[in-house]
């Protein structure tokens, strides 16, 4: 139910690229699944390239949403 909510879908997105980004730092890991880039598995390497490129903005972000489901919710 969680995934319905626009907080939910927020935190999944930030997981997702958070996750993606790290995946791309490990060599094989980057082979294996970070190698298409249209597609299905094209939506791992554009989170990914996110994740690297806006690293701050991202890490603020899994801050930000990380208080407002400890605090607020």
């Amino acid at each position: 139910p969680a995934v319905y909510s626009l907080d939910g879908l927020l935190v999944f997105g930030l997981l997702l690229v958070c996750t993606c980004a790290y995946v791309r730092k490990v060599p094989r890991l980057k082979a294996w699944l970070l190698s298409e880039k249209r597609g299905v598995w094209g939506v791992f390497y554009k989170a990914a390239v996110i994740g690297t490129r806006l690293h701050a903005p991202v890490a603020v972000a899994c801050v930000l949403m990380a208080v407002y489901v400890l605090v607020v919710k």
